[in-house]
């Protein structure tokens, strides 16, 4: 018969989510840094960027 007292899947310990988190953190801070980046270099070049020779 089915164990039903055990918790289904992996429990991580409160170490495990704490760096988890400080890893999500991390990789949402590197892209709006990046987006930002990508943003200010669009403002800098202007509407120059769409005026080629053909």
């Amino acid at each position: 018969m089915a164990n039903n007292d055990r918790p289904d899947g992996i429990v991580l310990t409160e170490a495990q989510k704490k760096s988890r988190r400080q890893r999500s953190i991390a990789i949402a801070l590197a892209l709006g840094v990046l987006v930002i980046l990508f943003f200010a270099v669009t403002i800098v070049r202007g509407p120059a960027v769409l005026v080629r020779p053909l």
